[in-house]
């Protein structure tokens, strides 16, 4: 036997509560490529009942974890996918426990979770669910409990996920052997079976689905009140040897060579070069095994030193494979062992959204407004997931010959090289613009003075798209790629769209001008509020200026004014010459 094997059971019930507000769930991949690579998982999570949405917290976070963490580059080690996962999981719930005013209702749950990869036992843990090792005969409990004391008959919870933007999580790994016994339990099953007999219960038994039976009514017996849940895991069959946890070390998979037509690299056929850059390649390939075509993008060889380029390479595959939608390019899960750093996504036959504004001007109201719909869609599906595009630009945004050829133009936004991902350590830091990792005409100017203004950044590029759409120039100007400091941008005035194109009516001119507002107290906080401005007129943006108003008044009296001087001059002129 060469792959791992374990005998999986669960229960997860409300017992005498009307709620089940605990999640269970676990994964043993059929997939060779997948089981070897990513592993087994088992997740636990208990939704805290007092805060209201611990229902959905609970659910949310036991299916994340096992969607996410299969998404994750097989080049990262399980601590680091696990931990980065959690965390944006975390973030998420945190983000939305701010619907409640009450401070003390949220989405709030523990969350308990093994990664069972080769021969190794990884675990993830915050709050107080448990995770037990039973092993010849003796149990161990893997977690610590992460509660407060009250008072002598009071506890409460110190952490939770979604209970700090923060996460503060527990893990740890040992090597497994074959007849280890596993066990999660929720509280509503450990508070009320001492230790002496739930070892006893794990130990008994040849078959997961038994022993899990066995706890059950054990724990029912004993007057449970509380939700019950529990996975039991039998460790029949393990590898042979430990696996290579190649991403450790980023740097343990080498770069690929730089690659011409007609080369091969782990079954795949070189067509062409798309693309290449100081940063990354991308070639046009074929899939010997299927003959179907894909792009393989592969980082530049002068990039062999730098460990941060080496980790934001390999982030860029975990989040294209994290985010599903029509206008985001798709990332191609590999189904092969890798011998080189690369990943591939879908071929896109089309032209890139420059190149469309260039041919098409001027603008057709109609067409231009649905693809930046489109493209709003796709920027939303980024920010569904926690994640910021930074770097949204028309080079980075595709259009396929076939939508082109139909009349209906359909995008696609096929770049992450840049993008921000909230939860991730890393992401603390404020975005380095080396040229490359932003373009001055598109980016936010906030992030080249080192601030990150999130998903504002975003509708700062979309607004700047959409008036290059409609006007074939930029909103400031050619200008702005000279600026490098806040005194050069406050040098700066935005161009009123209609003097490009005068058919542009003045409630769009000024939704674009506040979608690309230096300061973000004026700018719109999210692409939706932008959109809805562009495709209806605000009644605010119809509304005179009262400094335009003031002033038309006053011009308006003194036309008055000089008109009945220039009577009474005509008047006097016709009195004297009478005399």
């Amino acid at each position: 036997m060469t792959e791992a094997q374990l005998d999986i059971a669960s229960f997860c019930e409300a017992g005498i509560k009307p709620i089940n507000e605990d999640a269970v769930r676990f994964e043993q991949p059929v997939e060779a490529y997948r089981l070897e690579n990513k592993g087994i998982v088992l997740a636990l999570a208990d939704g805290v009942s007092t805060a209201e949405a611990g229902r959905e917290a609970s659910r949310t976070a036991v299916a994340r974890f096992l969607e996410d963490y299969y998404q994750t580059p097989d080049t990262w080690s399980v601590a680091g996918s696990g931990e980065k996962v959690l965390s944006t999981i975390n973030l998420r719930l945190f983000r939305k426990s701010h619907e409640f005013v009450t401070t003390t209702k949220g989405y709030l749950c523990t969350f308990s979770a093994l990664v069972i990869k080769s021969r190794t036992l990884h675990f993830f843990h915050v709050g107080d669910s448990r995770i037990y090792l039973l092993r010849e005969g003796e149990m161990l409990q893997l977690t610590t409990d992460h509660v407060a004391t009250i008072d002598e008959n009071r506890t409460c919870l110190s952490r939770a996920m979604g209970m700090d933007s923060l996460l503060n999580l527990d893990y740890g790994h040992r090597e497994l052997i074959p007849g280890d016994r596993l066990l999660l339990t929720s509280d509503g099953v450990h508070d009320f079976i001492a230790a002496p007999e739930l070892q006893q219960l794990l130990s008994t038994g040849s078959k997961a689905s038994d022993i899990s039976k066995a706890i059950h009514s054990a724990a029912m017996a004993a007057g449970s009140d509380d939700n019950l849940s529990a996975l039991v895991a039998l460790v029949n069959h393990l590898p042979e040897s430990n696996l290579e946890d190649y991403s450790a070390e980023l740097t343990r998979l080498p770069f690929p060579p730089d690659l011409a037509p007609g080369m091969k690299l782990d079954g795949y056929l070189v067509v062409k070069e798309l693309f290449a850059s100081s940063r990354s390649q991308l070639y046009l390939v074929e899939d010997e095994a299927s003959q179907s075509r894909c792009v393989m993008k592969t980082p530049s060889r002068n990039m062999e030193e730098d460990l941060s380029a080496i980790d934001r390479f390999i982030q860029e595959e975990w989040i294209g494979r994290r985010i599903h939608s029509p206008y985001v390019v798709r990332v191609i899960q590999q189904q092969r062992r890798r011998t080189a750093l690369y990943y591939l996504m879908e071929y896109v036959d089309g032209i890139g959204l420059d190149r469309w504004i260039t041919e098409h001007q001027p603008a057709i109201p109609k067409l231009s407004i649905a693809l930046v719909k489109q493209i709003a869609e796709g920027l939303k599906a980024f920010h569904d997931n926690e994640a910021i595009h930074q770097d949204l630009k028309p080079a980075n945004i595709m259009l396929s010959n076939s939508s082109i050829a139909a009349g209906q133009p359909q995008i696609l936004i096929v770049d992450f090289g840049s993008v921000y991902v909230a939860g991730l350590a890393e992401l603390q830091r404020p975005l380095v613009h080396e040229g490359a990792l932003g373009t001055a005409s598109y980016s936010d100017p906030l992030y080249l003075l080192g601030r990150n203004p999130g998903i504002q950044g975003d509708v700062y590029a979309l607004a700047t798209i959409v008036y290059e759409i409609f006007t074939g120039q930029l909103p400031y100007g050619e200008s702005i790629e000279e600026c490098r400091d806040a005194f050069d941008y406050d040098r700066l005035r935005y161009i009123n769209a209609a003097q490009h194109n005068a058919q542009i009516p003045v409630w769009f001119d000024a939704a674009l001008q506040k979608g690309v507002a230096f300061d973000l107290q004026q700018r719109y906080q999210t692409i939706d509020e932008l959109l809805r401005d562009l495709t209806q007129p605000n009644p605010i943006f119809l509304q005179s200026d009262p400094v335009i108003e003031k002033n038309a008044s006053s011009l308006t009296l003194w036309k008055l004014l000089s008109g009945f001087w220039f009577l009474s001059f005509v008047l006097l002129i016709y009195l004297f010459s009478r005399l």
